[in-house]
């Protein structure tokens, strides 16, 4: 029994080395899946899939992924389990752990998966918490690399709510020396514990001078899972922080948009940057599978 699995809840688990190769590994797999090559590499393994929030990319992604690479998935809803019934999380963790080989779990509160980690003797995996999303994080870097492979001299902007997307987003750029650029409204921003002390990373006071010159643009919805009750109110607060045509001509003129999805045009992102010649969002999305499977692989091998 592993007493010391290696486990993926924040971006700062894996060195930039690692991260770069994870990212080089997913290109690899994704040219090995569009040439219809077998990549069994993880035959025989199970991937348990714990739920609390309600998911499309993540659930699906994650299950055809393992499936890909020879392994199988189980999918678990906290609300049918003995979890949303209460049990405590270290009896769940020593329990599911001891019956499969990989745990990812897409939960509200980061201290549940933090737990659950420290007690469980496979790796785990943390598919999206209220402080981090770092799955999502590698699919983003990836399609930026499909892009722009050279990631020198980069600059991202982040333009919304200081949520989990923006904490992963200054993880990422933190660890690999990126520039990023960040404007959320007054009231919004991410909280100084993500906030590293980095003159590359900085918060911005008006959206014009975060989008200058950029080459990555990146938002999300304005009131995420678990805010819904906070839209009207986030509606007027973020009415200035929408990506729309005209400041992404302030951007680098080969500059690409990217969101996580689910997106709200007319909101957030207009109609016409999110199915412009700009965004990347679909390949984004299709980089959740290939991403992972490089992540289950190095979390397993």
């Amino acid at each position: 029994m592993n007493t010391n699995p290696k486990h993926f809840l924040t971006l700062s688990d894996l060195t930039a080395e690692q991260i770069i190769a994870l990212i080089d590994r997913a290109i690899e797999l994704k040219t090995q899946r569009k040439n219809h090559q077998p990549h069994p590499t993880l035959e025989g393994k199970i991937l348990a899939m714990i739920f609390e929030k309600a998911s499309t990319r993540t659930r699906i992604s994650f299950e055809a992924g393992i499936i890909q690479l020879g392994g199988q998935a189980l999918f678990i809803a906290s609300k049918d389990s003995q979890m949303g019934r209460g049990e405590p999380i270290f009896d769940t963790a020593k329990v599911i752990s001891s019956m499969v080989d990989l745990v990812m779990m897409r939960t509200y509160s980061h201290q549940t998966i933090t737990e659950f980690a420290e007690n469980s003797t496979v790796p785990v995996i943390n598919g999206l918490t209220e402080e981090h999303h770092p799955c999502q994080l590698l699919a983003d870097l990836m399609t930026i690399k499909e892009n722009f492979p050279n990631l020198e001299n980069l600059k991202i902007t982040w333009i919304g709510d200081g949520n989990n997307m923006c904490n992963s987003t200054i993880e990422l750029a933190h660890i690999l020396g990126l520039e990023l650029a960040i404007y959320t409204p007054e009231g919004y921003q991410p909280q100084s514990k993500h906030l590293p002390k980095s003159n590359k990373i900085k918060l911005c006071n008006n959206l014009e001078e975060a989008i200058k010159d950029s080459h990555i643009v990146s938002t999300d919805v304005w009131a995420s899972m678990g805010d819904e009750q906070q839209a009207k109110q986030r509606q007027k607060a973020f009415a200035h922080c929408q990506v729309n045509q005209k400041n992404m001509q302030l951007a680098d003129k080969n500059a690409i948009f990217l969101h996580c999805l689910p997106a709200h045009r007319g909101e957030e992102v207009t109609a016409e940057v999110i199915d412009g010649t700009q965004s990347r969002v679909w390949q984004q999305a299709e980089n959740r599978l290939h991403a992972q499977k490089a992540l289950m692989e190095h979390l397993l091998n």
